[in-house]
């Protein structure tokens, strides 16, 4: 398993497919599939049957999960796409920006 260097509640943008230049909060990281679930991007539609939980049924929307490789981290300072390294200082390892230099 590679290591990830994307969090859940990060603020990132999508950098390639369907959904380019979306942009959203990590609701959800799956590190087996490799795969995010971001806020407001890729959503898709499902249809349901009436239940005791949504009584009418219908179509609802939910975001469906976005490869983690199509993904690009936002710069706090910056508000742009970086990329993000990891460096050890003192006894901890920490996520830095490359473009900015600063830790996440």
């Amino acid at each position: 398993m590679i290591k990830l260097k994307i969090k859940t509640g990060d603020i990132v943008r999508v950098i390639a497919g369907d959904h380019k230049g979306s942009e959203g909060k990590v609701l959800r990281v799956d590190r087996e599939k490799n795969k995010a679930i971001v806020e407001g991007v890729n959503m898709v539609s499902k249809h349901t049957k009436p239940s005791a939980k949504s009584p009418q049924g219908g179509i609802v929307k939910k975001e469906a999960a976005i490869q983690i490789s199509n993904l690009s981290l936002i710069d706090p300072k910056t508000k742009e796409a970086t990329r993000v390294g990891i460096r050890v200082e003192g006894d901890k390892k920490v996520r830095f920006s490359k473009k900015s230099n600063q830790v996440l």
